[in-house]
């Protein structure tokens, strides 16, 4: 039965209406990337529409050097994409095999440690400053990217294996044994039948993982004191930290930043609809 026109004409006015309501801040943000001087004010209107089209605050952002006259930007780039890059890569992989363990196998403590990742995320990183500090400068990886990477990667473990947890719970235990009973060893099981079966719940969970790295800035600012070390939230955060905020160029660089985010999330798509709906909230 086809959809009366009444009925098409309803859903996508609402459509449009939340699209526009989702899209109004980020429309806003551009207007005040582009607008001249890229100050607050009454003047500034409601409308999302700038009233010209000036790239200085864009120039500003990716031009910044500091003292020394190092290309700042491009440093903190590369920092940026490294950093969460490797601890993506890192968190997934430790997760995976923990992760197949906690659902394909029974052994001692098993429910008590993922009671005990659940109970982890339930702090702010910020409680684990201080320990982590000290830890770092006790393996000289304080102020440098590696000690960053660690942090990020270590703090992500718990999470992903409890969203990857939920994803191995929905592949039924007949494939096991039939692969079992093909002379298959546990190693071979879980490379040639689970991961190719969980790569959607993979995609899924990188993607959190890469924008949790990505977006963080109060570890980053804690443990890197070098500027040329620093992740680009870290410099955002600073451009509107003092006294005389530059939300021009604060704007231009939180666009800036965003691409790389929507980038990999179009690369990711097509396994992220499978994976969203395929149980990583079953326990």
């Amino acid at each position: 039965m086809k959809p009366r026109l009444r009925e098409i004409v309803l859903v996508h006015t609402a459509l449009l209406a939340a699209s526009a309501v989702v899209l109004y801040p980020v429309l806003w943000v551009l207007k005040l990337s582009l607008s001249p001087g890229g100050r607050l004010g009454s003047d500034t209107g409601a409308l999302p529409i700038p009233s010209s089209f000036d790239f200085s605050s864009f120039a500003a952002f990716l031009g910044a050097r500091d003292f020394n006259g190092n290309p700042i930007f491009w440093y903190q780039l590369g920092n940026s994409i490294l950093v969460s890059a490797v601890s993506t890569l890192v968190g997934v992989v430790f997760a995976l095999t923990a992760a197949y363990a906690y659902s394909r196998f029974a052994f001692a403590g098993r429910t008590t440690g993922l009671k005990l990742m659940l109970v982890s995320q339930m702090f702010p990183a910020v409680v684990t400053a201080v320990p982590l500090i000290v830890i770092l400068d006790s393996l000289h990886l304080f102020g440098t990217t590696a000690g960053l990477v660690l942090v990020y990667s270590t703090g992500a473990v718990p999470f992903c294996i409890w969203m990857l947890k939920g994803f191995f719970d929905t592949i039924p235990r007949d494939l096991d044994e039939s692969a079992r009973l093909d002379g298959a060893g546990h190693w071979v099981v879980f490379t040639r039948v689970m991961l190719p079966l969980v790569r959607p719940g993979i995609a899924v969970t990188a993607l959190f993982c890469f924008m949790n790295a990505w977006n963080e800035f109060i570890m980053a600012s804690v443990f890197l004191d070098d500027a040329t070390k620093y992740t680009l939230p870290v410099t955002l955060q600073q451009l509107v930290g003092g006294y005389d905020p530059d939300w021009g160029v604060f704007a231009a660089g939180s666009l800036l930043l965003s691409i790389p985010v929507v980038a990999v999330f179009f690369v990711l798509q097509r396994h992220l609809v499978a994976g969203l709906t395929a149980g990583a909230v079953k326990g």
